[in-house]
């Protein structure tokens, strides 16, 4: 059987191929991309919109990117950084609107204030440090704080409204954060990239993969319709198939994936549609997690917009599920497990008690006791008016320590070969957020040779590109102000 050759082959329909198919669709338009997805619809895993809660992360209301020392202190580091990628993607995602690409952001980003709400007095304390080490940030500016129960009503009406008086309580808000719709972004990346060429192939599973002498790749793939295989060659290997990655960078045998394991965490949240519920409440608001939870375990209350219609998101209740997607099958875990992850992961296990015991009372924890929990944000919530809806499969990165034996990697981590011929990505949160910056980075890793050439024509598309905004405050006062122009966002 004749191979067929070609110079890319993205395996995964989500946000993380179309994002690197449209950097090299604009670096390198005579080369032969093309994408292989195994489901029947793009973008219907951790990219789907219901799958996430379409926060546009910029650490600005996630308060694990600026966790409280022992000694009480808090940095912003992280949280700095974080908010440094997102701006590589606004960058990037308005370029593609200026030039055709993307269509109006209506259709997939929105203004959305972003909050954090606390109560009792030690949490109150925690957010005062916070608003003050974010106080001379540029990226921050606008940040506001406030401790009265009025001001905060005032800001979304849902979070005050029959709360007991006595309850010390704070929060913040900055009318600058985003709703996302990472599942239209990609949908329209690869609309552009079908019209420019790129071929996307549906119900296309990945078996196998094996270098050839040659430092290409032979790929077999298997039809989910029809059930035949073909065969592809390929000079690069994306993998971004999400929970799916681990197993095929497995398959891959390169020695970089060794000591890799995958810890697998799903989720559910409750939807509101109802519009006077809806109305009500225009913001995304973020609480602390609970000890022991996984921070993408973060409890919150979210204006979502899908499809033009608005609805309210509160969680998301985390669980176990040894399945490393929604559509993949219970053996992903036990068939995850090799030689070579097997200390890392029952290292794990071992450290990580407290996470364990939350997510089994997290598992059998009833409906009640879910809308207790959102009745601590939302103290007029009704069973009746919220639906119980699942989301996606997250699966985090454990992976050898010299310490610890190994440790649990909450976020995404790029594993690329020695000879940069492959490449995936594992793990989760901020994820989609940071895919531009990601992809950037991978270009870099996995393409020395063109990327010099490359670089001013990234620049074009990434003008903050190797540059720190948080350096210089009159660079990030411009650039979010250029964003928000073109992407119609408040500013």
């Amino acid at each position: 059987m004749n191979s067929e050759k070609v110079d890319v082959a993205l395996i995964g329909g989500g946000i993380m191929s179309a994002t690197l198919a449209t950097l090299l669709a604009e670096l390198q338009p005579d080369w032969n991309i093309q994408v292989y997805e195994r489901l029947g619809e793009l973008a219907q895993e951790s990219s789907n919109p219901w799958n996430n809660a379409g926060t546009g992360h910029a650490a600005l209301c996630e308060l694990n990117y600026m966790p409280q020392a022992a000694d009480g202190s808090v940095t912003a580091e992280k949280a700095v950084a974080i908010n440094e990628q997102f701006q590589i993607s606004r960058q990037l995602w308005a370029h593609l609107v200026e030039t055709g690409v993307l269509p109006e952001p209506e259709k997939f980003i929105n203004s959305t204030p972003h909050m954090t709400f606390v109560h009792g007095a030690d949490n109150v304390d925690y957010l005062r440090k916070r608003r003050d080490v974010l106080a001379d940030q540029p990226l921050f500016a606008g940040l506001e704080y406030s401790e009265d129960p009025a001001v905060i009503g005032e800001w979304t009406p849902l979070l005050t409204k029959k709360r007991d008086a006595k309850q010390k309580i704070a929060a913040t808000r900055i009318e600058s954060g985003t709703d996302v719709d990472f599942g239209a972004v990609t949908r329209y990346l690869f609309d552009s990239l079908k019209e420019r060429g790129v071929k996307v192939h549906l119900n296309q599973q990945v078996t196998s993969l094996k270098q050839q002498d040659d430092g290409s790749w032979k790929l077999k793939l298997l039809s989910l319709v029809g059930r035949y295989t073909n065969t592809v060659e390929a000079k690069f290997v994306f993998v971004g198939a999400g929970g799916g990655a681990l197993a095929l960078l497995q398959k891959s045998g390169i020695p970089e994936i060794k000591g890799f394991g995958g810890f697998p965490i799903s989720g559910q949240f409750l939807r509101t549609s109802n519009p006077a519920i809806v109305a009500q409440h225009q913001a995304k608001v973020y609480g602390k997690a609970a000890v022991g939870a996984p921070p993408m375990s973060v409890p919150h209350l979210d204006t979502r917009v899908v499809d033009g219609e608005t609805s309210l998101l509160f969680g998301p209740f985390a669980g176990f599920s040894p399945k490393f997607l929604k559509t993949s099958t219970w053996f992903d875990l036990p068939f995850s497990v090799r030689a070579h992850n097997l200390v890392p992961m029952l290292a794990v296990a071992k450290n990580n008690f407290g996470l364990m015991k939350y997510l089994v009372g997290e598992v059998f924890a009833s409906r009640k006791a879910k809308l207790g929990a959102l009745q601590e944000f939302m103290p007029t919530a009704k069973a009746e008016d919220w639906e119980l809806i699942t989301a996606g499969q997250r699966v985090q990165v454990m992976k050898k320590d010299a310490k610890l034996g190994g440790i649990l990697q909450f976020g995404t981590e790029v594993i690329t070969s020695a000879d940069g011929s492959i490449a995936g990505l594992l793990g989760a949160s901020p994820g989609a957020s940071t895919a531009a910056p990601i992809m950037v980075d991978l270009l870099k890793r996995c393409f020395p040779g063109e990327y010099s050439r490359w670089e001013p024509q990234l620049r074009e598309m990434v003008p903050s590109l190797g540059t720190k905004l948080s350096d210089d405050p009159a660079a990030a006062a411009a650039s979010l102000a250029a964003t928000a122009a073109t992407l119609h966002l408040t500013a």
